[in-house]
């Protein structure tokens, strides 16, 4: 259980990590537009860059998920070898 919360805190600190350092830097003021420029023919500094961000987003949550799964798996082996302790101490107290 420490292991899959160290892997998520690092995970998530490295996916974050980014998004926080691109947030902090200010972005030089733009000048007033005078009428409605398409999207194509903006300039790259003027798109949001948020594809990454989306991107980051995905591959959390997938991550989160596939280290739930496998906690949920290795909870399921030992109830499972647990039932099966139990299971043989019965049968043993019921030859006695």
């Amino acid at each position: 259980m420490r292991i899959i919360r160290t892997v998520t805190l690092a995970l998530s600190l490295c996916l974050a990590l980014p998004a926080l350092v691109g947030a902090s830097q200010p972005s030089p003021p733009q000048p007033a537009q005078e009428e409605f420029v398409p999207l194509d023919q903006l300039p790259p500094e003027a798109e949001l860059p948020a594809a990454p961000m989306v991107i980051a987003a995905y591959v959390f949550v997938w991550a989160a998920f596939v280290v739930y799964i496998f906690s949920i798996a290795k909870r399921l082996k030992r109830l499972e070898a647990d039932l099966r302790t139990l299971e043989q101490g019965r049968r043993g107290e019921i030859l006695r």
